[in-house]
């Protein structure tokens, strides 16, 4: 996983595994407050409603949102083979 504590300006795409086991694709500047946030439920995606979010698999440094953005959007079309080839890609 990518490392979390870098400025403030950075983006970053993140996965997160849900208790069911599927996977959530999503973008932040601090990955650890967003992860939290899942967790609680409050201000946590939609997706976490049906199965709590679980563990962080894998987080990746985007240089500003417009990339981070595009990034994202590229990983939610990868299969889900494709998505647990990447998490287990060294970074």
């Amino acid at each position: 996983m990518a490392k979390t504590d870098t400025k403030t300006n950075d983006w970053f795409v993140y996965l997160i595994e849900a208790e069911n086991g599927h996977l959530y694709t999503g973008i932040t500047t601090d990955v650890d407050r967003r992860f939290q946030e899942h967790l609680q439920g409050k201000k946590g995606a939609q997706f976490f409603k049906i199965s709590p979010a679980k563990q962080l698999v894998y987080s990746e440094l985007q240089a500003d949102r417009s990339s981070a953005s595009k990034r994202e959007y590229a990983i939610k079309n990868l299969s889900r083979t494709e998505k647990l080839a990447l998490i287990k890609t060294p970074v």
